[in-house]
């Protein structure tokens, strides 16, 4: 065989034992979720016929022709049995775009549909587009909030970094066909972030935002903020209130958004969150849960201290390194829960959990107090009442 048949048949065969390679849970968790051993997308994921030219006349050498340099952040949806994941695709270009894998289990198996999604533009083209959060909404249609971002216009000429960041709107049936709405206007300078309450809230459609001054500064935005629009396609939210705040010294002292939709139970609406604090390595991202009220969403009635999952061993490693971020989550009928989170901005993981679970943990683990002495006041209560049961 030439250069090219042996290329191909190779990377054909690595690729298909990459997509049956079987996941397995971690032995011993903290209690609250369990991990799994082998992301569930990465860049070796994306097809060969999305990177390669197939034609040995025209690539005899079997190059990568479009490189695929990440694959995370994705959103999550559970339809017809089987689990689907919008991925954020971000190719060696820098340019990022949305694919659909879908997997029987929801722990391994996950394969790309032949073709990305074509996301239509609106009468100013996106730059790029990414981060789409998946909702099933009670008006029947599956909504895709994504964050666009277009060049700053007012930057000066030099400054080619500053963008402006907004909420794009989609929707479809099916993942495939697409119709894209008008971008979400709120007062806020910059949106990031933001999610559609999968439910009707005083007959609109609700949204949790995270208002910014800045592209990557919150400024004067202070947290998970809501809002509620009469209409999806046009939607403009014209009161937007902060309903978790940052705080200083904590896991969210910079920033913190919202991550999926929240999952509804018996006790309230289950949310799971990003907080950021500054180091001196830079940012680190984690994802943090809290509880809100059943019939007022933006209410928090439960809100456990400290961070839900942190970055841990490779997790730390990558193209924008120590964060995790989710914007995807499935909850079964059972009570299983699947958290779709990245790693360092380059692949995608699982962690799987119960409602019951969660719920245990949000209403159950004690709130920040805020400061070292009473943090201490709380864990010695915790050592007092397990010494006298030892």
């Amino acid at each position: 065989m030439n250069v090219f048949q042996v290329r191909k048949s190779k990377l054909t065969d690595k690729y298909e034992a990459l997509i049956v390679r079987k996941n397995k849970p971690e032995e011993l968790g903290n209690g609250v979720f369990e991990r799994y051993e082998h992301p569930v997308l990465t860049a070796q994921h994306a097809p060969l016929h999305w990177k390669y030219d197939f034609n040995p006349e025209t690539n005899p050498y079997f190059m990568e022709r479009i490189g695929v340099h990440c694959v995370f952040n994705p959103g999550a949806i559970h339809l017809n049995g089987k689990f689907y994941l919008a991925a954020r695709v971000e190719g060696a270009d820098r340019k990022s775009f949305f694919a659909i894998a879908e997997s029987d289990n929801g722990v391994d198996g996950f394969r790309f549909w032949d073709r990305p999604v074509v996301m239509p533009e609106t009468e100013a083209p996106d730059v790029n587009i990414y981060d789409m959060r998946l909702v099933q909404h009670e008006d029947g249609w599956i909504y895709g909030l994504f964050c666009t971002e277009r060049k700053d216009p007012n930057a000066p000429r030099v400054d080619l970094s500053s963008a402006v960041a907004q909420c794009g709107i989609a929707r479809t049936r099916d993942l495939v066909a697409w119709e894209r709405l008008a971008d979400l206007k709120t007062g806020s300078n910059q949106q990031r972030n933001v999610v559609l309450h999968p439910e009707f809230v005083e007959d609109k459609y609700a949204f949790y935002t995270r208002p910014q001054d800045g592209f990557i500064d919150t400024g004067s935005g202070g947290g998970i903020g809501w809002g509620l629009s009469d209409t999806i396609e046009n939607a403009v939210i014209g009161k937007e209130s902060i309903i978790e705040e940052r705080h200083y010294h904590t896991i969210k002292e910079v920033k913190n958004g919202q991550g999926p939709a929240p999952v509804k139970t018996d006790k309230g609406w289950l949310h799971i969150a990003h907080g950021v604090r500054n180091t001196a390595a830079g940012l680190r991202y984690v994802l943090y849960a809290f509880l809100t009220d059943l019939n007022e969403p933006y209410k928090v009635t439960h809100r456990p201290a400290g961070h839900l999952l942190a970055p841990e061993g490779i997790e730390r490693v990558g193209d924008v390194s120590n964060v995790v971020f989710c914007n995807g989550a499935v909850s079964l009928p059972g009570g299983e829960v699947y958290l779709y989170y990245a790693s360092s901005d380059t692949r995608c993981h699982v962690a799987t959990s119960t409602v019951d679970r969660l719920l245990d943990y949000v209403m159950n683990t004690p709130e920040d107090p805020l400061r070292t002495h009473a943090c201490v006041q709380q864990r010695l209560a915790l050592i007092e009442r397990n010494l006298e049961l030892s």
